[in-house]
């Protein structure tokens, strides 16, 4: 007999704006674009929707499904007119400096 399996959705589990900010913070700490795009997607999907931010930005869903994937490689034009759908504030600080490696 066959397993019955259902698709995972991370969406179900970050909905709470504290725990979309983690997610977000984790994947700009990770420093992979995939993973930021694809946690903006999530957001975006525990917020209302792709259809409600694809409105909200004025972006059609298929071009937003397609950038805010896994595989998902958004522009920053992209990026910034959804953190601004989603009202997400990001800021930057200085990291720490990095001491040169002495042979």
């Amino acid at each position: 007999m066959a397993t019955e399996t259902r698709a995972f959705d991370a969406a179900k589990y970050f909905t709470t704006p504290e725990a979309q900010a983690r997610l977000l913070n984790e994947a700009l700490e990770e420093g992979d674009a995939r993973f930021l795009a694809s946690a903006l997607g999530t957001v975006a999907k525990a917020r209302g929707g792709i259809q409600q931010l694809a409105a909200d930005t004025g972006l059609s869903r298929q071009a937003l499904h397609k950038a805010l994937s896994e595989n998902g490689n958004p522009t920053i034009d992209t990026v910034l007119k959804v953190i601004r759908a989603l009202d997400i504030r990001l800021h930057a600080e200085p990291g720490v400096a990095r001491q040169p490696v002495h042979a």
